[in-house]
């Protein structure tokens, strides 16, 4: 076998190229694994590591399961005795005989029943619920997971935030912790558990949508959590716990257009349903905080007006004469922008706040007051038995203004028998809005006919010669703020030149 130097020589040199490109590809693989972590820093990490099983909440079922009951209740509903509307028919008396209306008479009284759950909070037998489930119930039946069947005692109601709580004759009953739901975060894994649709031990999964959610239109004080956990007709009552097994919210209703779960469901925070429940086990009545004003929400508009930077906060609109407000020196137009520490996002949530605070607790408020900083010391009162509003009556003539922000708004003067058809307190000054001209900037505020307009700028306005003698030196680009009372409340409306 002969030697061939070419040969040689071009495997030597197909040799080096290879050892270069091996060496080049670690550098270069090295050089990429020591980059990338800086190019990871603009995405979001997986919430599982690659490759690991999704959580099991199997521990966590079967440690909270054993606390939520089935709830039964019926109800006696009783009927003055109506004829049928077809009895005096002689069409279907002819064809049917004396005997058809006998026959059809609507009964005296019928039974309606219903089912939802409710949770074990007390080893001795206390349970917590809502209102709706147990309200005018003559009989409540409550089953255990363990199939034991008890009668439930209304201990108390609290329709306000739907709320209630019963109690069975039991001992060493298996017990939902409480959770601290103010440390809910969106995003968090809940679990629903209770009877929808009759069916016992139901478990479903999602997580926190929002919270604090408000203006739903269920209940009085609404401070919700919403969650995608189906939650159907029977789980109403029923638990929302989290992933440590904790009680973090009482299921109470649902966003549906269907009658079952669309993904929108709504539970009373564990921080209010608590709140209510020793209140009633120790009074049988709920005790509610009152500061002693009447808030709004803070718009862009009226942001700028007041020379906010956002629309946190709530508007005073109104101080209450010797309240715990006025005797802690709070003012009509100042903006609340924190609570005993916490911060004020909106009125709803200094409404829940307020409530929730012990009667004879002082707290410190801040406000906003003229652009600065003020802060005060309020000893907070007992909400009053009485909160109803007064109903209104509308009436109108002609008064104008032109030319600037009020064009669109026609007022009279208010007198005394008007006042006394609004429900206005006697020695109640201003001008009454008679009509608000469609798609003016005033009814684009929000001004309505029947509203009584106190301030225009922060002047008060006592009859229509202020009202005409302010509204005249109004530029046509001027802001207006307005100072209304609309049914005996009061609150503040900007109007803004487009």
């Amino acid at each position: 076998m002969s030697f061939d130097r070419r040969s040689f020589r071009f495997g030597i040199v197909a040799g080096a190229f290879l050892v270069i490109g091996v060496v080049a590809g670690i550098v270069f693989s090295s050089r990429m694994d020591w980059v990338a972590p800086a190019q990871s820093e603009q995405t979001v990490a997986p919430a599982l590591p690659a490759g690991s099983a999704p959580p099991s909440f199997v521990p966590v079922v079967k440690a909270s399961m054993p606390a939520v009951v089935n709830i039964s209740t019926s109800r006696t509903i009783k009927r003055g005795e109506e004829a049928n509307p077809f009895m005096d028919d002689p069409f279907f008396r002819h064809f049917f005989g004396e005997e058809f209306g006998r026959r059809f008479q609507i009964p005296k009284e019928r039974r309606e029943n219903s089912l939802g759950s409710g949770v074990i909070v007390s080893a001795d037998g206390y349970i917590v619920t809502n209102n709706h489930v147990v309200a005018k119930a003559d009989e409540i039946k409550v089953l255990l997971s363990d199939k034991r069947e008890f009668t439930g005692k209304v201990i108390g109601t609290d329709p306000r935030s739907d709320i209630a709580v019963i109690k069975i004759n039991a001992k060493n009953l298996p017990v939902l912790p409480w959770a601290d739901s103010d440390k809910l975060d969106v995003g968090e894994y809940v679990l629903a558990i209770g009877n929808p649709f009759g069916l016992t031990q139901t478990v479903t999964m999602g997580i926190v949508s929002a919270t604090g959610r408000a203006n739903v239109g269920i209940a009085d004080y609404e401070d919700f959590i919403q969650t995608d956990a189906a939650i159907n007709p029977g789980n109403s009552g029923g638990a929302l716990v989290n992933v440590r097994g904790e009680l973090v919210g009482i299921n109470t209703a649902i966003f549906s257009k269907t009658g079952g779960s669309m993904g929108v469901g709504f539970a009373v925070p564990a921080n209010m349903a608590r709140g209510v429940m020793e209140s009633l086990i120790k009074s049988g009545r709920v005790v509610r905080g009152w500061l002693g004003v009447s808030i709004q929400e803070v718009t862009p508009a009226l942001a700028k007006q007041f020379g906010l930077t956002n629309g946190k906060g709530a508007l005073v609109n109104k101080v209450v004469p010797s309240s715990p407000a006025a005797a802690a020196g709070l003012q009509k137009g100042d903006v609340i922008m924190s609570f005993n520490g916490k911060g004020v996002d909106s009125p709803g949530v200094l409404r829940n706040t307020v409530a929730q605070t012990a009667v004879g607790q002082t707290v410190k408020v801040e406000v906003m007051r003229d652009r600065k900083s003020v802060k005060l010391d309020v000893k907070i009162a007992e909400q009053p038995k009485d909160m109803a509003k007064a109903g209104v009556e509308e009436e109108g003539v002609q008064e104008g203004a032109e030319g600037s922000a009020l064009a669109g708004i026609e007022v009279r003067t208010l007198t005394s028998d008007i006042a006394r058809q609004l429900g206005l307190p006697s020695g109640t000054a201003g001008v009454l809005v008679s009509d608000v001209v469609s798609g003016s900037l005033a009814e684009t505020a929000g001004v309505e006919q029947g509203d009584v307009i106190v301030e225009i700028n922060h002047q008060p306005v006592r009859n229509t010669n202020d009202y005409r003698r302010i509204s005249t030196k109004l530029g046509k680009k001027a802001n207006v703020l307005l100072l209304i009372n609309r049914r005996g409340d009061q609150l503040y409306l900007a109007i803004e030149p487009r």
